[in-house]
């Protein structure tokens, strides 16, 4: 810092001479920190560093960090994947889902879908995407129909579970919410405890929502026995706002799959349960199949 201070010779102030050093400092020292400004705000409007040195993207924000995990395990047929494949490509596609995004808080939501079976079997069959208009829904759902069709043995629902969570953790976006849309038509039978799974996912800050998958039960006496709707209540979804739709014929399938993304993106609940839990229900036993 400038002082004026005196001399041990003249006994007097030396102001002139030193006022004009502290001016060139003060000079030199103003005009580096313009340039430095200048050359900041020249690198950020070309896009090579963030303004101010904030690390903001907005291309990164959207409404909702979106998995969609879908069963393909052996009691899946060729034609009820058919059906569930047809059915996500037309809720995808639809006005209700394009509205739910358009009217959004950031108007973009980021989707994944992701086919899976027993454990170590997932299979992303179209990675994250960013939908804000129908042209990029149609993008992203064309990648669903285009690709061929799997089908595994078995069923693990806490494989899936931690693999979409390991996908929302990894990924590049920043949601307002983060869910976990999972369908299935039968209990976890392989991978772990499915509820230890489910209750990392919700520790994590995710929702799982359920699409229960029920269109055997009249020809299938073990699954009807299995209530697989009560199972994913109890066992599978959970976290803030979660609910489950159930699918009990083939021609619901669209209809549900639509409800259910519109109420995901949208951040709501049905005004009313969809499916009432009867009176004096036993819980289900979560690790009866683990």
């Amino acid at each position: 810092m400038c002082v004026p201070r005196l001399s041990p010779t003249a006994g007097h102030s030396l102001p002139d001479r030193i006022a004009r050093s502290c001016l060139a400092l003060a000079g030199w020292l103003f005009s580096a920190l313009v340039l430095a400004g200048l050359s900041t705000f020249s690198a950020a409007a070309a896009g090579n560093a963030p303004l101010l040195g904030y690390g903001y993207d907005p291309d990164r924000e959207v409404d909702v960090e979106l998995v969609l995990a879908v069963d393909i395990s052996q009691s899946m047929d060729r034609e009820e994947q058919e059906v569930q494949r047809a059915g996500y490509v037309a809720a995808l596609t639809s006005p209700q889902v394009i509205d739910a995004i358009r009217y959004g808080p950031t108007g973009r939501i980021a989707v994944t879908y992701m086919e899976w079976g027993g454990a170590g079997e997932q299979f992303i069959v179209a990675d994250w995407s960013v939908i804000t208009d129908a042209p990029s829904a149609a993008a992203f759902a064309a990648k669903i129909a285009e690709a061929p069709l799997r089908q595994r043995q078995r069923t693990s629902i806490a494989s899936a579970l931690s693999q979409a969570t390991a996908m929302v953790a990894a990924n590049r976006f920043e949601g307002l919410r983060k869910v976990i849309d999972i369908s299935g038509d039968g209990p976890n039978n392989q991978g772990g405890k499915v509820a230890l799974f489910r209750d990392q996912a919700i520790a994590a800050g995710i929702t799982i929502n359920g699409l229960p998958l029920m269109m055997k039960s009249e020809r299938d006496a073990w699954q009807s026995m299995l209530n697989v709707d009560a199972y994913y209540e109890d066992c599978v979804i959970g976290g803030p706002g979660h609910f489950f739709i159930p699918v009990r014929s083939r021609e619901q399938f669209a209809d549900a799959i639509r409800m259910k993304l519109v109420l995901e993106i949208a951040g709501l609940m049905p005004e009313t349960a969809l499916v009432h839990r009867a009176s004096g229900r036993k819980p289900v036993n979560c690790g009866l199949y683990d």
